[in-house]
C-alpha cells in the first residue's frame, strides 16, 4: 500500500507482551503507546532488558511461543490490526510490509547457502519469476546498499565477507521486498566505527530514496542524533519519556532520561569518574508499585509509589514523572 511522505503507517495503542512461566508473568512490554510515519524515523532506547526488542518482535508477531503472548492492545498497520490476524496473514505482512534487521548479521545468514540463494529465497515468496530474473532482482538487491561487484558477490558465502558487507547483506535481504517500515535492532554493534559511520549513512540514503519508515533500537545517543527524528525512552516494560530529538536533547525531564544522557562521555569535560546510575532496573517478573524508577531516582517522594499519569510537556513531548504535575 502507498503512502504519502508523512502519512500514518504504524499506531501502536496499549500493548502488552508477557511471558509466562511455571512461577510468574514476565511483563515484558506493558502498556506501550507510539506511532510512526512514512519517511520518519522513531529511535527506541533504554538499558538492556527494558522491552526494547521484546517491542519489535511483538510488531512482527515473534514472540517466543508458547510461553510469551500479547495480552492486549493494538497494532495498528495502514489501519489494519495485526494482533487480530492470523498466522498465514501474518507470513503476507513480514518482509513485504515490516522487515528486522537484527544485531549480529553472522547469526542472521546461514552459513551453508551463498548469498544469492538466501536473497532469492526472500524474493520467490513474493515474485513469481524465473530463477534469472530472480537473481537479477537479488543483484540489484546488492547494489542498491552498495555492495561493489554484486554479481561476483552472489556465489560468495557468508564467512567469505566482512562484519560490515554482512550487514548490508542483512540490509538488502530486509529491503529486497520493498517494505513501509524496517525495524533495525542495533543494527551497528557488531561494526567498527567506520563502518558504523558509512552503514547509518546508507539507511539515511536509502530512507530519502524511498520514504522508508524505521524504527531505530540502540543504547547508543550520538546514534540517536545522526539517525532519528523521534525517540521513546523505555524502562521496564514502559514509555517513560517521548519527544523529538530536539526536546529530548535540550530538554529531557524524566529522570531516567537525564540520567541516560548523564551517562554519555563529554570530550571537553574531565572528570574523574564517569556518570552512572545507581541501582538495578527492577525485575520484569517482581515489579514494584508506583514509579518503576523510583528506587534509584534522586528525587523520589512518598507520592512516588503511586504509579504517574503520562504528563505533556509540549505538543509531542510527554513523560510520566510526578515532578511533572504542578502541586509537585
Amino acid at each position: 500500500m502507498s503512502t504519502a511522505p508523512g502519512e500514518l503507517i504504524l499506531e501502536v495503542n496499549d500493548l502488552r507482551t508477557y511471558i509466562y512461566t511455571r512461577t510468574s508473568v514476565v511483563k515484558a512490554v506493558d502498556g506501550i503507546s507510539f506511532y510512526l510515519n512514512r519517511g520518519e524515523t522513531l529511535g527506541i532506547v533504554g538499558e538492556s532488558g527494558c522491552g526494547k526488542t521484546m517491542t519489535a518482535l511483538s510488531l512482527l508477531r515473534l514472540i517466543p511461543r508458547p510461553a510469551g503472548r500479547i495480552v492486549s492492545g493494538e497494532i495498528l498497520l495502514h489501519g489494519e490490526d495485526l494482533v487480530q490476524k492470523s498466522e498465514e496473514e501474518m507470513r503476507q505482512v513480514r518482509g513485504q510490509k515490516i522487515s528486522m534487521i537484527l544485531q549480529d548479521p553472522q547469526t542472521s545468514l546461514n552459513p551453508v547457502f551463498n548469498i544469492g540463494n538466501q536473497l532469492m529465497e526472500s524474493l520467490a515468496l513474493t515474485h513469481k519469476e524465473g530463477r534469472r530474473n530472480l537473481w537479477q532482482r537479488a543483484v540489484d538487491s546488492l547494489r542498491n546498499v552498495n555492495v561493489a561487484a554484486p554479481e561476483r558477490r552472489m556465489d560468495d558465502f557468508p564467512h567469505q565477507m566482512s562484519g560490515g558487507m554482512k550487514q548490508r547483506v542483512v540490509g538488502a535481504i530486509a529491503m529486497s521486498l520493498e517494505p513501509d517500515i524496517i525495524i533495525a535492532d542495533e543494527p551497528t554493534t557488531a561494526l567498527d566505527v567506520t563502518i558504523q559511520l558509512q552503514y547509518l549513512r546508507l539507511l539515511k540514503d536509502i530512507q530519502a530514496r524511498t520514504g522508508l519508515a524505521i524504527i531505530f533500537i540502540t543504547h547508543d545517543f550520538g546514534v540517536v542524533a545522526r539517525m532519528c527524528d523521534r525517540v521513546a525512552v523505555m524502562y521496564a516494560g514502559h514509555i517513560v519519556e517521548h519527544g523529538s530529538v530536539r526536546d529530548l536533547f535540550n530538554n529531557p525531564q524524566h529522570p531516567y532520561t537525564q540520567a541516560l544522557m548523564a551517562s554519555v562521555p563529554k570530550m571537553e569535560e574531565k572528570v574523574d569518574r564517569l556518570y552512572s546510575i545507581e541501582g538495578q532496573p527492577p525485575l520484569l517478573w517482581d515489579l514494584p508499585e508506583g514509579c518503576l524508577f523510583a528506587a534509584r531516582c534522586p528525587h523520589a517522594q512518598d507520592r512516588c509509589q503511586e504509579y504517574p499519569p503520562t504528563f505533556t510537556i509540549k505538543e509531542g513531548h510527554t513523560a510520566d514523572c510526578w515532578m511533572l504535575d504542578p502541586s509537585w
